[in-house]
């Protein structure tokens, strides 16, 4: 069931159906960093209102070749800032949070250095993606000292949750796509609730301890596994 899951979310990243990612893509940090395409595994431990139904339908517009050129974009960026002041014009999350698309609303976010808005096809009821204003790679770029930004970003997460009338906040997910699997390559965390609401392709697609997905606390985790390794 695991295997076939796993061809499922590789197919649907192929043909440009990976939910909860802007179609735009983001190519900063160039795609010659780290390299393979290997996932978190199962990590050492197992989350107004947003719009859609919870069925996870597939997002954007990514021919094969374009989903590809993501996998590799997200895969090479650093976790340091891109561009000047860390901001890449090319990023659309990084243009999102300078307010540079107007087709996306900002939620009301009280950390001045993160963003929060909801995810354009959303896989839960509430679906939101709390983002870096400034530019940083993907969650597996991540060391010990972005722990406390993977908190706060967890912190806001929940605050925007409670903001738009949801409370029971042990039934939430929140995690992040693990390289190749994401196509968007500047840091965001996906915030989704009810988690017991979760469609049967969101379901795989934020699949806990899975090779594709990791927790925010499994990241969390990993990271201070790291540190205590070293």
């Amino acid at each position: 069931m695991i295997f076939f899951c796993f061809v499922l979310f590789v197919l649907g990243v192929f043909l440009g159906k990976l939910p909860g990612e802007l179609p735009s893509l983001c190519a900063a940090g160039g795609a010659g960093g780290a390299s393979g395409a290997a996932g978190p595994g199962a990590p050492p431990s197992a989350g107004g209102a947003g719009s859609g139904t919870g069925n996870g339908a597939g997002s954007g517009a990514m021919a094969g070749p374009e989903a590809a050129g993501a996998a590799a974009a997200a895969e090479g960026s650093g976790a340091g800032n891109g561009g000047r002041d860390g901001y890449d014009g090319k990023c659309v999350f990084c243009r999102i949070a300078r307010r540079e698309e107007p087709g996306t609303a900002l939620l009301p976010c009280e950390d001045e250095d993160l963003v929060c808005f909801r995810d354009i096809k959303p896989g839960a009821p509430h679906h939101y993606l709390v983002v870096p204003v400034k530019h940083m790679g993907n969650c597996k770029t991540l060391k010990t000292e972005h722990i406390p930004l993977v908190k706060r970003m967890m912190e806001v997460g929940k605050a925007v949750l409670q903001k738009n009338n949801f409370s029971d906040l042990n039934d939430v997910r929140m995690g992040f796509h693990w390289p190749p699997f994401c196509s968007i390559a500047h840091l965001h965390l996906h915030v989704l609730a009810p988690a017991s609401q979760l469609g049967f392709l969101s379901r795989i697609y934020y699949r806990i301890n899975s090779y594709w997905f990791i927790t925010a606390e499994q990241l969390i985790e990993r990271l201070q596994n790291e540190d205590a390794a070293s």
